[in-house]
Parts: C-alpha cells; structure tokens; sequence
C-alpha cells in the first residue's frame, strides 16, 4: 500500500522543519513546498534546501511569489526596521505578512489536489507566537472547510483535505523538546527575521526571542549562539 501524500509548508525555520519531521513521523510521502516572497531572511530558504537534502522528501518546490503591498510589513520591505525585544506586546507586530498563510495554504491546497494528497502540515503555534492572527486554530479550521468547499477533489469526494497543525498548542519548549526527539539538526534552521549577512540570527528580534526562550526552558542547547 503506497504512503500517504501530504504537502509540507517548509520555510526553513524551527517550527516548519519539526512539521517536515513529524509527517515522515507520521508515515506520510512528504511534498515539501517553500516561498520566495521577498523576505528580508532569505538565508531559510538556503536552510529549507539543506534540510531537505539531509532528510529526504519526494518533492521540493520553492515558489516566487509577490506579495502586495511589500511595504506593508518590515519582514518585505528593508527601510523598516524589525521591532526588537518587544515580545509580548498585545499589537499584531510589524513583521505580519498580510494574508501569508491564506496564500501558502491556497499553494499548498493547489498542489496536493493535483497530487492526490489530501494532509497539508503547517508550523502554526498559537502558544508562544508573535500573535499573528493566521495562526489561530479558528483560521485554520475555517481554511480546512474552504479547500474543501472550493476545491473539485472536495466537491466530488475524492479528497478531503485537513489542515494538520501538530505543534499549535505545543510552548516553544515542546517543540523544540518534540524537534531534538525526532533528531532535527536545529543547525539546519532559521527563525531570524533579521538575520546578519553571515546568516547568523540578530538575537533581539520576537523570532529570536522565542528561539532563546524555546531552547532555555527545553534544557537543551541552541547550535546557532556558537557562532
């Protein structure tokens, strides 16, 4: 019996790389799909690439997308500055994307009608995040119903797609406890939004923040402060 298909929104960061992981966990043939949309921390996709190479998968695309409205968030347009340490602020911070993930989950949806492969994995957490609102399990439980209302597959029964969000009630420090167990090398990830041009991560931004504070109350070691 062949493996289940399922498409992985890979962006090269902690919580997306623990999703490539729990998926071939979970037994599926993992399509791995990225996004080029102009991020000013490029540097995952180069760590996506890698990831996938170390791991494996039976597919990888990495998309071109244009966002519009680059200016709108300080992660697309470079003349705005990434907040630092400012986490917790009760604001949805500068650095949403609007309508990133309604579009990453679309491609996604896309793509696995084509190939048949009705579980689409996203790194969604909705404990320790920015606070961005397509990260709520709401929006993702009001996607699952629209792939499946407007897709040909879902209509006629084939597919019936689910929006699988494994570490969405899991603190940073489960998945980065969750991430050592499945055997991530956390060398192989960004969460930066900032990062120097060497790629290593500005440590004051909320990715960073939330990285330092995942590693610290996991009890383990963050390969990336070595350099």
């Amino acid at each position: 019996m062949s493996p289940r298909r399922a498409v992985v929104l890979l962006s090269g960061g902690l919580d997306s790389s623990t999703c490539l992981l729990v998926a071939r966990r979970d037994g599926c043939e993992v399509h791995a799909l990225s996004f080029d949309y102009g991020q000013r921390h490029a540097v995952e996709l180069e760590r996506a690439r890698a990831l996938v190479e170390r791991v494996g998968a039976a597919a990888h695309r990495i998309i071109r997308i244009d966002v519009p409205g680059p200016s709108a968030s300080a992660l697309t347009d470079r003349s705005v500055p990434v907040p630092r340490d400012q986490l917790g602020q009760d604001a949805i911070p500068i650095t949403y994307v609007p309508a990133r993930n309604t579009l990453f989950l679309a491609h996604a949806v896309a793509w696995g009608e084509t190939l048949g492969a009705p579980d689409i994995y996203i790194g969604a957490n909705a404990l320790d995040y920015s606070g961005y609102p397509d990260c709520r399990p709401e929006f993702l439980e009001a996607f699952e119903r629209a792939a499946n209302l407007g897709t040909k597959a879902g209509v006629e029964g084939r597919l019936a797609f689910r929006i699988r969000a494994p570490l969405l009630r899991l603190t940073k420090a489960e998945i980065v406890a969750l991430a050592a167990g499945l055997g991530l090398d956390f060398r192989l990830t960004s969460s930066c939004y900032d990062p120097r041009p060497d790629g290593r991560p500005c440590g004051g931004c909320d990715a960073c923040l939330l990285r330092e504070k995942g590693f610290r109350e996991a009890g383990i070691e963050d390969p990336l402060l070595k350099y």
